[in-house]
């Protein structure tokens, strides 16, 4: 671990769903976190796996949730997944199983999207997979094309409990046809190396804030990043102790962080 004494001129990502809000309702002191960000022009990107939605439209929702977010500040797995394969195969081709968060992210790298003979199969996330969408990209992938998926996560929430997403149906493919997919998103380092490049930020003076040791927080430390653990979300106190290594700091919520953005470790010493 990096020492944080004389650190300064600080960058933050941070996940969203578990840190800034549950679902559509607001954390308390999310909005007076950023609002500080803001106020002290301090650089931060908010990182979601979740591929269905564009920035636009993620804006739009948090907006609603109390959080004014500007697009720019706003980075998706499909964001990611679009950056990785501009740089793989320029102008290449795609069959997407997913939603416009993913599809306009392909096409503004100016992929075609395809289901003759793609480049690549990419499976994103979307709240309706359908067998016909499945069964192209297992056969596909049967003849060739390359499997990327925007992440591994394996159920996203609901009002009525646990859907199955991107990792799940990843699985059923996998299964189908013997070929695992190149996950973008979170745990892979490459997400966050990815944000901190499209804000020109380095990663000896960034903090990861997450809400999950097994994504986040192990993302953030294999970026080179300070990292900062929430209790908002997934990970409780107790669950930390069961994984090999440790975030930075363990904090309640980002609310702890008001007052101290400019240096958040100041009275976190002894966490």
């Amino acid at each position: 671990m990096t020492s944080t004494e004389d650190q300064t001129g600080w960058t933050y990502l941070m996940d969203m769903d578990g840190v800034l809000v549950h679902e559509e309702h607001l954390i308390p002191g999310a909005d007076t976190f950023l609002a500080e960000l803001a106020s002290n022009d301090i650089p931060y990107m908010v990182l979601t796996n979740n591929s269905i939605r564009t920035p636009r439209d993620l804006r739009a929702r948090l907006l609603n949730s109390g959080l004014d977010i500007p697009e720019k500040s706003i980075w998706t797995s499909a964001l990611a997944t679009a950056t990785f394969l501009a740089n793989q195969r320029p102008g290449g081709s795609a069959y997407v199983v997913g939603e416009s968060g993913l599809t306009t992210a392909l096409h503004d790298i100016g992929y075609v999207l395809t289901d003759s003979d793609p480049d690549y199969v990419v499976l994103g996330e979307t709240r309706t997979y359908s067998f016909e969408a499945i069964t192209t990209a297992i056969r596909l992938v049967e003849r060739g094309s390359r499997f990327i998926a925007t992440n591994p996560d394996a159920t996203g929430p609901s009002r009525d409990g646990s859907l199955p997403a991107t990792g799940s149906v990843a699985a059923l493919i996998t299964k189908a046809t013997g070929r695992d997919p190149y996950y973008v998103g979170k745990p892979n380092a490459l997400m966050m190396r990815s944000a901190l490049r499209s804000i020109g930020a380095h990663s000896a003076n960034t903090l990861m804030i997450g809400d999950r040791m097994d994504t986040d927080i192990v993302c953030g430390l294999e970026a080179g990043l300070q990292t900062i653990l929430v209790m908002t979300g997934i990970s409780t106190r107790a669950s930390v102790e069961l994984f090999p290594y440790r975030p930075t700091v363990v904090l309640e919520s980002v609310a702890d962080l008001v007052g101290m953005t400019t240096d958040p470790f100041r009275r976190t010493a002894n966490n």
